[in-house]
This record gives structure tokens, C-alpha cells and sequence, in this order.
């Protein structure tokens, strides 16, 4: 089964993940709806527990937010991430086999 490339652009979703990837915004830009809510609630818990005072909770909602964040920015950046299609995100000039 060839892998089809995606209509979603490149330079949009990582910009989009390395600005703002701890919210999930380049997941719901590429379609992956469940996983950008999971981003998002992450984002919200880490502020709750900064704001409530609970910073070790915090912290850790953060790291594992700012962890998830990094992987996927990675992968957009070696063209290995796919939208919610499973279409493959290419870097210009990617060529799938």
C-alpha cells in the first residue's frame, strides 16, 4: 500500500507545532481532532495546577505536554507524521515510497 502525500502544507504545520504545539493547534489543523483535545486538555491541567498552587503537578503536566510537543514537531520535520486522512505531511521534495 503507497503512502499518499497530504493536501495539509508542510511549513503551516510546523510552524503551527512549533509555536503553538503545547495547545494541540496543529492537530486540529491536520485533521487528528482526539489528539489535539488531549493536547489542549494537557495545556489546561498544567495552567490549573500552576494557578491552584499544586507546582509539582504542574511541572509534570508541562513536561509531558512540552515532551509530546517536541516528538511530533520532530517527526513533521523528517516528514514521518500523518494527518487525520493518514495521508503523510511531506517536507518539499519528499518522496514517499
Amino acid at each position: 500500500m503507497a503512502i499518499e502525500p497530504s493536501p495539509k502544507s508542510y511549513v503551516v504545520a510546523v510552524c503551527l507545532s512549533a509555536i503553538f504545539g503545547v495547545v494541540g493547534v496543529q492537530h486540529f489543523y491536520l485533521g487528528r481532532y482526539i489528539e489535539g483535545t488531549i493536547d489542549f486538555l494537557l495545556f489546561a491541567a498544567t495552567l490549573y495546577f500552576f494557578l491552584t498552587g499544586n507546582i509539582a503537578l504542574g511541572f509534570a503536566f508541562a513536561a509531558i505536554d512540552g515532551l509530546h510537543t517536541f516528538i511530533v514537531t520532530i517527526l513533521l520535520l523528517i516528514g514521518s507524521f500523518n494527518d487525520g486522512s493518514g495521508k503523510r505531511v511531506c517536507y518539499p521534495g519528499q518522496r514517499l515510497a
